[in-house]
């Protein structure tokens, strides 16, 4: 038992002491029903908000009280404890109105999913099922309960929780839960941002991602946010290049590759190619050709990522593993200045297993990976880009004034010490005499 369990229980055998029915609910249920250890622990209880903050008085926080919810802290955890409750109407597609304190059995209607409405006791170790979500766990089906579609319409993120679930767990979606997340997709579209964006990074950075994206782009529900996905289907590719098919069908098998990725990785991988459909042509060869999709896919990804919300840096760090996916075929004949700095760049590591993923699911040749790693190796003893040997405020006492043309003299400077033609700062400083002089007659 972890110490959040024990922690957990500790706060319900303080509730039925005091002679409330009180139970672990929802996802807690199903994990120890999976043999999946949770991250956290809700409670339910019959007792209503101000017993509850008597009982544990020294450690409670109000924070959702209107909505029967209190936060009481307990050995350093925090747990929700949740009074049962009815759902009055809702008006926003995400919270109701009100609540009403209700029994164990009302409370668990209310739920979304039939595995996520069981209820155990851990003092007596017992499951408290009114759904039949233990049935379906054994059969591995995702079951709203009760009305589905009023399940959905009472709060439009179930129908992209259905999709995680799914994904994450392995259960097919019982049909008629299906039809309705479907039928009703286009409510997925007023949501907020944040809140689609959490539910995807759930998706692509768990354990099957590939049928994350087969269920969010056949409910209709990637179109609503991310359609620039479903663009890339029947677009053709070079048979020399990607034997596997078109656009869509490269991305599919690249997701497919992912596992509990990380999340730059992950949305690199879904949107690297997202720039081919707006750069396909065909030349008078007959070849096809996607001139400078990275850079028109780069674009993209940002508009895509920024519509998300999501951070500044996973903005960034998204957009610059698109807009260089293409610079690795290039790797073995760089000078070595060139390569050091492209293996230098902040998210190298990541544009390296997009690259891996993206060779791995077309022609197969992971040379270049191979010998990028080589180089690695090599440059392991030292930083890939050292200090410089030559700084501006040398260049000035050598009389160059600043400006753009210092930079560039800079540059060079700094190549040849990356070729290693300039090893120590005296040499480096004798070559800066040689080009300030060349260029300045000084």
């Amino acid at each position: 038992m972890t110490e959040l369990i024990k922690s957990a229980e500790e706060v319900v055998r303080a509730l039925q002491d005091s002679g409330h029915e009180a139970y672990f609910a929802g996802g807690v249920v199903r994990d120890k029903l999976l043999g999946i250890e949770s991250k956290d622990v809700d409670i339910a209880t019959s007792a209503h908000p101000d017993q509850v903050q008597q009982l544990f008085t020294r450690a409670t926080d109000l924070q959702g009280r209107a909505f029967g919810v209190v936060r009481v802290l307990q050995d350093g955890q925090v747990f929700e404890v949740a009074t049962f409750r009815q759902d009055l109407e809702y008006q926003d597609g995400r919270r109701p109105a009100g609540v009403l304190f209700t029994t164990a059995e009302e409370d668990a209607q209310r739920r979304d999913f039939t595995v996520n409405g069981l209820f155990y006791d851990p003092v007596t170790d017992r499951v408290i099922d009114y759904v039949g979500g233990q049935k379906d766990l054994n059969a591995k089906v995702l079951r709203a309960i009760g009305d589905t579609a009023r399940r959905f319409e009472e709060d439009y993120l179930r129908l992209f929780r259905a999709v995680r679930f799914s994904a994450q767990l392995g259960f097919e979606i019982e049909p008629e839960t299906w039809r309705i997340l479907g039928e009703l997709s286009e409510l997925g579209g007023k949501l907020a941002p944040e809140r689609v964006r959490d539910e995807l990074v759930k998706c692509f950075t768990g354990p099957r991602p590939q049928r994350a994206l087969d269920l969010l782009v056949d409910s209709g529900l990637m179109d609503e946010w991310i359609p620039e996905v479903s663009k890339m289907k029947g677009v053709e590719q070079p048979p020399e290049f990607h034997p596997e098919g078109d656009v869509y069908t490269h991305v599919h098998m690249m997701v497919g590759m992912l596992k509990n990725a990380d999340p730059v990785v992950a949305f690199a991988v879904l949107l690297h190619d997202i720039g081919k459909p707006d750069t396909f042509s065909v030349d008078e060869t007959g070849r096809i050709r996607f001139t400078m999709h990275e850079t028109v896919g780069a674009e993209m990804t940002e508009g895509i990522m920024r519509r998300l919300r999501f951070s500044n840096q996973m903005v960034d760090a998204v957009k610059q593993c698109v807009a260089n996916h293409m610079k690795f075929k290039d790797a073995i004949s760089m000078k070595m200045s060139t390569l050091k700095r492209f293996m230098s760049q902040p998210y190298f590591e990541q544009e390296m297993e997009l690259h891996r993923i993206d060779c791995s699911c077309c022609h197969a040749d992971l040379s270049i990976y191979d010998f990028i790693r080589e180089k690695q190796q090599e440059f392991a003893q030292e930083p890939v880009i050292p200090d410089p040997l030559v700084r501006g405020k040398d260049l000035m006492e050598l009389g160059m004034p600043p400006g753009p043309l210092m930079g560039k003299l800079l540059t060079q400077i700094q190549d040849e010490q990356l070729e290693g033609s300039l090893k120590e700062r005296e040499q480096a400083l004798g070559r800066a005499r040689e080009l300030v002089k060349a260029l300045t007659g000084k």
